[in-house]
């Protein structure tokens, strides 16, 4: 039992540590305040290999683990890019895995390497707008026709859609009534955003502007056969197995959030005197403030623990649900108390943390809720019945 990370990993948090410092706080303060996707940041990280830290080496990545690509994300997050950062690589990190375990050898090859130099950039169109996490209620239609499919629908909260060249999206090829299990009937495929018959609408929302969150209309989309992914109709089942990957790394990137709000409310606790003594000799501000490194260093054990456990091909549902949970709330804790402990500058745009606290709802309130969580852990682990 090892808690520590071994030298290649602490290597790869100190590179990206160092390469994410040519993006200093200002720029990502510019880019939330004028929405603009952060491409210079996206090309660079393209250009240093760090997209492709868990992909295959045959198709241009590292063929590192999850493990690593947490370590990575966790660094990117902690180095004051906080979600908008993380957001802007996440997709290409974890979301071509259905492609690498699921696509043809020259599905991976067409695919996958040009999202790897940045050259084009993914969404993942997986949500819709009525059936939330009710995945295998999904609306969206992809009818057969010569050649391929002919799709229909709506999506929501599809982050970079507004700037992506291609999209991995599921949608229905079996009406849902006319299929034994509710899981079979959707389908999987990755295939070119077509501007012409998709219409995007950016959501404005609380945080991380400048990476955008779309609302999608698709009409009659044709997506050639050679675009579907594993078998038709088994989409759902090919879908699960990114769910835990996603998990960990939205906990890493919470974590690293929150280790940067600490660092960011303890140097301006040092700096800051009234009634001539630092505030942060007060034990009123030092209190909230190591409690909560306690709680992100601790939710960030669980999600090594995870990434850890999927790499080893063991079953990780529980642990990487966990992780999620523990993390995003630490690094709630963690962002809040840093407002608070620097009380006006706190609420300030030019000392970054309330642009965390912004953030930081995001992996509370995505890609699972909390409540969804913990139905998940009363059922699998404590044997409790389904609630839902």
């Amino acid at each position: 039992m090892d808690f520590a990370l071994s030298q290649d990993q602490q290597d790869i948090r100190e590179a990206v540590l160092k390469h994410c410092s040519q993006f200093p706080d200002d720029y990502w303060l510019e880019k939330d305040r004028s929405g603009e996707f952060p491409a210079e940041f996206h090309m660079s990280m393209a250009q240093a290999g760090w997209l492709g830290v868990a992909m295959p080496e045959s198709v241009g990545g590292a063929g590192l683990g999850i493990t690593e690509a947490a370590v990575m994300m966790q660094a990117v997050a902690e180095s004051g890019g906080g979600m908008t950062a993380a957001s802007a690589i996440h997709g290409p990190v974890f979301g071509l895995e259905p492609v690498t375990l699921f696509g043809t050898p020259e599905q991976q090859q067409r695919m996958i390497p040009p999202i790897l130099s940045g050259e084009e950039k993914m969404c993942f169109a997986v949500t819709e707008p009525n059936t939330g996490l009710d995945t295998t209620s999904l609306k969206t239609r992809a009818d057969k026709v010569p050649g391929g499919y002919r799709v229909n629908g709506e999506k929501i909260w599809i982050t970079n859609a507004h700037v992506a060249d291609r999209m991995l999206l599921i949608a229905r090829t079996t009406a849902l009534e006319d299929v034994k299990k509710k899981t079979d009937g959707l389908t999987l495929f990755y295939t070119r955003l077509d501007r012409a018959h998709i219409e995007h609408q950016l959501i404005p929302k609380m945080g991380r502007h400048a990476v955008g969150s779309n609302m999608l209309f698709i009409t009659d989309l044709f997506i050639p056969e050679e675009d579907r992914i594993g078998a038709e109709g088994q989409g759902f089942k090919i879908l699960l197995q990114g769910l835990n990957p996603e998990r960990v790394l939205l906990g890493a990137e919470a974590t690293g959030l929150g280790r940067v709000a600490i660092r960011k409310a303890s140097k301006y606790a040092q700096e800051r005197v009234v009634f001539g003594r630092p505030i942060g000799q007060n034990q009123g501000i030092q209190h909230p403030l190591a409690k909560a490194w306690m709680q992100v260093e601790a939710a960030s054990l669980m999600v090594f623990k995870a990434a850890t456990m999927f790499d080893k091909g063991l079953d990780c549902g529980v642990e990487a649900n966990t992780a999620k949970y523990l993390a995003a709330e630490a690094g709630f804790e963690a962002c809040q108390t840093a407002v608070m402990s620097m009380g006006g500058m706190g609420y300030a745009q030019e000392y970054h943390v309330e642009r965390y606290l912004r953030e930081v709802m995001i992996p509370r309130i995505a890609p699972v809720s909390p409540h969804q969580i913990m139905n998940y852990i009363a059922e699998r682990v404590l044997e409790l019945p389904r609630s839902y």
